[in-house]
Order: C-alpha cells, then sequence, then structure tokens
C-alpha cells in the first residue's frame, strides 16, 4: 500500500465509524475524495510532450518527379467514312443485291434499277452518230471537188466555201452525237447502284418496285467505314487555352506529334489506343467547349457510331513537379491549403500551398514545399506549430497519371 493510501487510513482511524447516522455521511465523502486523489495525474495538455518523449509522426519526403498529364474527356463514336447511296437516274428499282446490315466492298452492286430506257437511248444516240459521220463522209467528198474545181473556174467560190462549211457542220454533228452516247452510256450505268465506299451497310430505304428519282436524289441506303473510327471528344475552351499556354511556357512538355488517346467503354479500357487527330478551330456558343478528335482502331468492331465513351488524352509530363499525399493537406479558415513539414530539428512548421491539380491520390504542388521537405502525412492530430517530434517514414504512394 502506497503512502497516499495510508495517509487516507490514518484520517479514517481518527473518526470512528460509531458516530451518529449524521457524521457518517460526512466522512464517507470525504474518504472518497482522498482516495480519488491517489489515482493517476490529469493528462497533460493535446499536443504538449508526455513523460516518454516527442510524439511519433509519419512523414513523406519529397523528391521531384516527372508526372504524366493527361484529360478524361467524353465523346461519341463517329464512322470514318459515312457514303450515302442515292439514286442518280430516274427508274424502277428491280432487285436489291445486297443483305442488309453486312459489310460490302467498293464497288459491289447495291440495286438494280430499270435500264431498258436508258438502253434506248444509247441506241438511239449510235444511230444519230451514225447519221452525222455518213453525212461528214459526202460533205468531205464535196468539198474536195469543189476545190479542185474552184481552181478551174468551173464553180464559184461561193459554192465552195459552201461545201466547207457544211463539212465542218456534219463533223460537229459527230461531235455532238458522240458527246450524247457518252451521256446515255453514264446514265445506262447509274442503273446498277454500287457502293462508293467499303464498309457496312444498314438497312435500305426502298424496296423493289419502288420509283427513285434524280430530281430528289432519293436516298436508297446508307454505308459506313467502321475501321477506323472517329471518337470526337468535347474539351472546355478555357481548358484548351491553359493547355497551350503550359505547353508555350515549357511548364508541360510534349514530345509527341500526335498525342497518345485510351478508351473507356461501359466501364471497360478499350483494347486498343488511338491518336489525337487535331482540335476544331470553333468553339460551340452554347458550351463554350471545342471538338476534339481522335482516330481508333476498329477491327473487331467492337466501337459503333453515336457509342457514347470516355477518352483519357495523354497531353504530356511536367518534369521535376512535387506530389503530395492528400492526406497531408488540410484548408485553413481562409480556405487556403496547408501542409505541416518537419523541420531539421524535428519541429513542426505550417506551410500555405500552391495546388495546380489532383494526381491520383495526391496533389500536385508548384509552391510552398521544396525538395526534400518532410511531410506530415500520419498522426496530424497531435500536432501542432512549434511540437518537438519524432519522425518516422510513411509509405509512399506511386505517381499515376493526372485526370
Amino acid at each position: 500500500m502506497n503512502t497516499c493510501s495510508n495517509s487516507a487510513l490514518a484520517f479514517a482511524r481518527k473518526k470512528p465509524f460509531s458516530f451518529a447516522l449524521g457524521s457518517l455521511t460526512l466522512s464517507l465523502p470525504v474518504v472518497a475524495l482522498l482516495f480519488a486523489g491517489c489515482g493517476r495525474s490529469v493528462s497533460a495538455p493535446a499536443g504538449s510532450q508526455g513523460p516518454g518523449g516527442p510524439p511519433e509522426v509519419g512523414v513523406a519526403s519529397l523528391s521531384p518527379t516527372t508526372v504524366p498529364i493527361a484529360r478524361e474527356l467524353p465523346g461519341r463514336v463517329s464512322a470514318f467514312r459515312v457514303a450515302e447511296v442515292r439514286a442518280r437516274v430516274d427508274g424502277i428499282v428491280l432487285k436489291r443485291l445486297f443483305t442488309e446490315g453486312t459489310d460490302v466492298k467498293e464497288g459491289q452492286p447495291l440495286y438494280q434499277i430499270d435500264p431498258a430506257p436508258y438502253e434506248a437511248a444509247l441506241e438511239s444516240a449510235r444511230a444519230t452518230l451514225a447519221k452525222a459521220e455518213a453525212n461528214a463522209a459526202s460533205a468531205r467528198l464535196q468539198a474536195r471537188r469543189y476545190k479542185d474545181l474552184v481552181a478551174a473556174n468551173a464553180v464559184s467560190r461561193q459554192e465552195y466555201d459552201n461545201a466547207v462549211a457544211n463539212l465542218g457542220a456534219f463533223d460537229a454533228d459527230i461531235a455532238v452525237a458522240k458527246a450524247t452516247i457518252k451521256t446515255a452510256e453514264i446514265n445506262l450505268g447509274y442503273t446498277t447502284v454500287t457502293s462508293p465506299v467499303s464498309g457496312r451497310i444498314g438497312r435500305s430505304s426502298v424496296t423493289e418496285g419502288a420509283y427513285v428519282q434524280q430530281s430528289q436524289a432519293t436516298l436508297l441506303a446508307t454505308v459506313q467505314q467502321l475501321d477506323p473510327v472517329y471518337i470526337d471528344l468535347t474539351q472546355s475552351s478555357t481548358e484548351l487555352l491553359k493547355l497551350k499556354s503550359e505547353l508555350a511556357s515549357g511548364h508541360l512538355k510534349s514530345d509527341d506529334t500526335h498525342a497518345k488517346v485510351t478508351a473507356v467503354v461501359d466501364g471497360k479500357p478499350y483494347s486498343q489506343s488511338g491518336v489525337l487527330q487535331f482540335s476544331d478551330v470553333t468553339v460551340d456558343p452554347t458550351t463554350g467547349s471545342v471538338v476534339l478528335r481522335a482516330l481508333f482502331p476498329n477491327a473487331a468492331g467492337e466501337l459503333l457510331p453515336g457509342m457514347f465513351v470516355r477518352a483519357r488524352v495523354e497531353l504530356g509530363a511536367i518534369s521535376g513537379a512535387l506530389l503530395v499525399p492528400q492526406t497531408a493537406v488540410t484548408r485553413n479558415t481562409q480556405g487556403d491549403a496547408i501542409a505541416f513539414v518537419v523541420s531539421k530539428e524535428n519541429k513542426v512548421e505550417p506551410r500555405i500551398l500552391a495546388t495546380e491539380r489532383t494526381v491520383g491520390d495526391r496533389w500536385l504542388v508548384s509552391g510552398g514545399l521544396a525538395s526534400g521537405d518532410r511531410v506530415v502525412v500520419e498522426g496530424l492530430q497531435r500536432i501542432r506549430p512549434g511540437l518537438e517530434v519524432r519522425p518516422v517514414a510513411a509509405e509512399a504512394v506511386a505517381p499515376t497519371a493526372v485526370r
């Protein structure tokens, strides 16, 4: 039994329990207080050093690293080529020569329009040509005879000139007839409607027996080339200007002419990566965004036109970047980002940070910290500015790309 307990018992002996009930009720609280005072001393204020020495905190030492910068943007898939198959002559559709939803080749016949009127027009043009050639042959012989006769003054000069003019007119008729034949051949060829590109053809807009017209350019079907495909992404014009400024200043560096792009479809990464083709020069006035177009291979046909996807565009990298775990960054009453650094004397110092963006689960810091600083990431509840601490290394976090 310790000294405190002995003192309490000695006091109790001086106050025997044979007192009246009133005296007994006054003695018990006193004894209770004496024994309560024999417990542990009151705990030290939070943040003060206990009898075991400075509190232990986990720190992360900062070192410059190269951080890949990427942006995740929404977008939609569009076909590499879209060809609308339309009627180029008037006529009745006799046959549909393809199966809807299948792949077709460039030049493959798709429809057969009644060719009979155009075959007749071609035969008429050929007959006109034959007549023009016969007339020209006769006029040529007459011009030759008149040439000899005009030299002997057997015919007048006027008659010779008329013969030469008739020959020229018949030669012109030959040229017109040849052009008419060519037109008739072209129109006859248009009666067999072929695919302008290789790709996948959709549903047919007409059936056999339908009347199609050249003047209205009747739509017959649509062929889309799906390998490769485009993904049209939308990015804020403000972010695009900031990106260009960072590239111009050298803060962000990019070695590739075309940035690499990866797509996420229905929550799963797409198997192949694409490249950024160009950014549009027009800002949408309703959304304030611009369109970025990326080209993706699509041999398996997984990407379909109109499909919504998210794509991550690798814009470049920042060298000499400092990354701070988000668990080490808090906010003061003014809303500034702050972190606590352990000095060479193992004392806690607060720092106000300039944060640019998040990199996975860390902050990219452009001000307030330097290489080699030890930032407190564990035990923040046990520290205060100026407190001496015992730092231990915390687990490092691997860098990730910026979203």
